[in-house]
């Protein structure tokens, strides 16, 4: 019996060629076939990525991650609309979070960033959370290959937020950047250590108005918390700005960081070992995804956990025992 194979997907190389010429069209189309999870599109999704593989890789991929309400949308608009006035192509992959009842995702940054949206050397796209940790759909990484061979120098990653682990975004991009607020509270509080010993950069946003002597001690309180954290493999001393994107201030300051961290990482070394990190990572988890695939795409480890199921609700076997067990099962399967 044949696969599934939708009527409208075009040729292998019309892909490629799409993408390799900077048709924004053919790239979304593209990503699409990335993100589907029909046997027929993983095929092609990978024949895809190893063609453009050789245009891909020359851009500086930005993380920009923040507290609900912080403005990531409205500050990655002044902030794209910055890069792009430098002379940059600037892709943006949004992610937005998937409701864990329907799997929905509302995806309306295109509809946040509208002014953005409309420009020649912008690209945004919104790809749905769904279960990946950290709010990273789970084909971003080869998206940004493919926004990369279609000639976006500039890849900005907006996560979820924070709340969930963002280490996945840390390790697919070379700027972790947080978004903070002042006036919310206790700062030092509101923010996960983690996310702090993360950061590259942490912007104080909205630091304009009544909120401008307030975003200025929340500066002072980041700067000196960051001091309290170990040196990071890169060299990079973590710096706190504040910016106000309504108002378009010191978005100017934040590129000017990024390409400061960019020179630094570049002499010492870094910047290539941890792209070739990236890409032995990303191996792994492909091969994460593959076995899970396989395994729950099994209709014997399927049937065997209705029955465990069954008898775990019923306490006839414990979760632990059932886990072993039906992983016994799937080994001896390939013996």
């Amino acid at each position: 019996m044949k696969a599934y194979k939708p009527k409208n997907r075009l040729t292998t190389q019309a892909y490629i060629d799409g993408v390799l010429n900077g048709d924004r069209v053919i790239l979304s189309r593209a990503i699409t076939i990335i993100e589907s999870n029909l046997e027929s599109d993983k095929l092609l999704a990978k024949d895809i990525i190893q063609a453009i593989l050789p245009a891909s890789g020359n851009s500086i991929r930005i993380g920009i991650t923040g507290v609900p309400g912080v403005g990531k949308s409205t500050f990655i608009e002044a902030f794209g609309k910055h890069l792009i006035n430098q002379g940059h192509k600037v892709a943006i992959l949004s992610i937005d979070p998937s409701s864990q009842r329907s799997k929905g995702s509302i995806l309306g940054d295109k509809t946040r960033m509208e002014e953005l949206s409309n420009l020649e050397n912008a690209y945004i796209r919104p790809s749905a959370s769904g279960e990946t940790l950290g709010g990273v759909a789970n084909k971003t990484a080869e998206s940004m290959l493919l926004c990369e061979a279609a000639g976006y120098d500039v890849i900005l990653i907006e996560t979820v937020g924070v709340g969930q682990s963002e280490t996945a975004v840390h390790g697919m991009t070379d700027f972790f950047l947080l978004l903070m607020l002042a006036g919310a509270g206790d700062e030092l509080q509101g923010i996960k250590k983690g996310i702090m010993e993360m950061a590259d950069m942490v912007v104080i946003n909205k630091a304009d108005g009544d909120n401008i002597r307030m975003s200025e001690m929340a500066r002072l309180q980041y700067q000196n918390a960051l001091h309290i954290f170990p040196q990071s493999e890169s060299g990079w001393s973590p710096v706190v700005t504040k910016a106000s994107s309504t108002k378009n201030t010191g978005i100017d300051a934040v590129w000017d960081e990024v390409l400061k961290y960019k020179e630094l990482v570049t002499k010492n070394g870094y910047f290539t070992k941890n792209r070739n990190h990236q890409k032995i990572r990303w191996m792994y988890d492909n091969i994460n995804e593959e076995l899970k695939h396989m395994f729950y795409g099994s209709k014997d480890i399927s049937d065997e956990l209705s029955i465990l199921k069954k008898d775990i609700i019923s306490s006839k076997i414990s979760p632990v025992k059932a886990a072993q067990k039906i992983i016994e099962q799937f080994k001896a399967s390939f013996q």
